[in-house]
């Protein structure tokens, strides 16, 4: 049985962090480590965010998930843990997700990045696999949600 935790990195926008629990929900990921600005199910007050589960349908209130100001701390805390650290990132190292070694996994972390940004290069470089979604269209790149949603459906 493989386990997944998924690592959202400075993601922008609430739509896509709900959406991104709902589909983690869907395919059965462990846990949801938001870090840095990414948008949380609760406000700075505690309180819930209607505008999250609007998106989420309440996922957040069955995928455990935690806040991390420093990602490379929990990176470090993670691969002392056993996990496998998976980039979802267009990189020149990048390996096709449909290869297979892609598919050889058993405990791992996904991490996704900042939707203008994507995951910066010193946080690439503690990664042990840089995994890309092969374009085949005219646009060089997905919705950071579209593109975690079929990442773990390949992966888990």
């Amino acid at each position: 049985m493989k386990e997944c935790i998924l690592v959202l990195d400075n993601i922008r926008s609430v739509e896509n962090t709900g959406s991104i629990f709902r589909t983690a929900d869907c395919l059965g990921v462990s846990k949801i480590i938001l870090v840095g600005t990414t948008p949380a199910p609760i406000d700075r007050f505690g309180r819930k965010r209607r505008d999250f589960s609007k998106v989420s349908l309440g996922a957040e209130e069955f995928v455990p998930w935690e806040q991390a100001i420093s990602i490379d701390e929990k990176l470090n805390e993670l691969k002392k843990e056993g996990y496998k650290i998976i980039a979802l990132e267009q990189d020149k190292k990048a390996k096709k997700l449909n290869s297979q070694e892609a598919t050889k996994l058993g405990k791992f972390v996904l991490i996704v990045g900042n939707e203008v940004e994507g995951i910066p290069r010193v946080t690439l470089g503690k990664c042990d696999e840089i995994l890309e979604i092969e374009m085949k269209g005219k646009k060089e790149s997905m919705n950071v949600s579209v593109a975690t949603g079929i990442a773990l459906f390949n992966l888990i």
